[in-house]
């Protein structure tokens, strides 16, 4: 997939396109159903499917108070992005200045000098331009005018639950990792590098790797977890826990995952950990004895999770 960080930088239009645009955080299955829908229209007129996101958040611009943690990062957006078919990413700046654009000028001096629209797929909530005040309508209207056509994707249910980026983050935020895989289409995921902890897992009898994430990403409740951790090895199974080790009497949190059966060196490595199960919420024990007791119950109880969960 091809990344085009400022889109007035092209030196030529970008041919025959279907556009879709959106903050696309998650990539959920909503995203999922908008791009299926692109791709569609781009196979059928010989074009190919663009998407427009935008970096960072625009709420951590307008609004950095009401601006809660990201799914994804930006590199693991694009990612996901590309796994669903997308030819090419607009990873476009967002700015106060960017934000200031009425909607057609977004759409007459920012997307048509250097895109050859034939036609555009968004979200039924889509929203743009200057307050907001673009909608799927405004598109139609300029498509009408500017010769090119609108397609609208309504929404994606889970059950009586509507599939938003929004309700994937309270269940991320709630611990909730069963119900965030269902809205995703896929378990919610972590990655992170692995960095120098205090290794009080190795004197217990159980090492870890300490993983430190992105800032902006959202980090499930604190907790324990069964996960699929991929490592430059290979796709391992783990216990993940999440918190502040309040045994310890320690205030920084910190994501720890124990790798079942294997002890190779990760530190400096990129690991992404995509989370299958809770197991149970963060708990304070009398001592160490306590907290290795605790543990072994939960790698038992991760690896019953784990058989039959698919490696992801």
């Amino acid at each position: 997939m091809r990344v085009i960080r400022h889109l007035p930088r092209l030196t030529a239009p970008l041919p025959r396109v279907v556009l879709t645009l959106g903050n696309f955080d998650g990539v959920h299955r909503g995203h999922q159903a908008i791009i299926a829908q692109a791709l569609a229209k781009a196979e059928a007129c010989g074009g190919q499917v663009v998407a427009v996101t935008f970096h960072p958040h625009p709420l951590f611009v307008l609004a950095p108070e009401r601006a809660s943690g990201m799914i994804q990062s930006l590199h693991d957006r694009l990612d996901g992005l590309r796994d669903v078919g997308v030819a090419v990413t607009i990873a476009q700046r967002f700015t106060r200045a960017f934000a200031a654009l009425e909607p057609d000028e977004f759409v007459e001096r920012f997307l048509l000098p250097s895109l050859e629209l034939r036609q555009v797929v968004v979200g039924y909530n889509v929203t743009f331009g200057r307050g907001r005040t673009g909608t799927a309508a405004t598109l139609a209207s300029l498509g009408a005018r500017l010769g090119f056509g609108v397609d609208t994707v309504g929404p994606v249910r889970v059950g009586d639950v509507v599939v938003s980026s929004s309700s994937i983050r309270d269940a991320v935020v709630a611990g909730d990792v069963t119900r965030a895989q269902a809205l995703l289409g896929r378990p919610y995921r972590l990655r992170g590098r692995v960095v120098t902890g205090e290794q009080r897992g190795r004197t217990l009898g159980f090492p870890t790797a300490n993983l430190h994430v992105p800032p902006r990403v959202l980090v499930p409740a604190h907790g324990v977890y069964a996960a699929w951790a991929h490592t430059p090895g290979g796709v391992q199974p783990g216990v993940v826990n999440i918190g502040v080790r309040p045994t310890f009497g320690e205030a920084r949190r910190t994501i720890e995952s124990h790798l079942l059966d294997w002890n190779g060196d990760l530190y400096g490595r990129w690991v992404a950990l995509d989370f299958v199960e809770r197991l149970r919420g963060e708990q304070r024990f009398d001592g160490p004895a306590a907290l290795r007791e605790a543990i072994a119950a939960d790698v038992a109880h991760a690896r019953r999770v784990l058989a039959a969960a698919p490696r992801s």
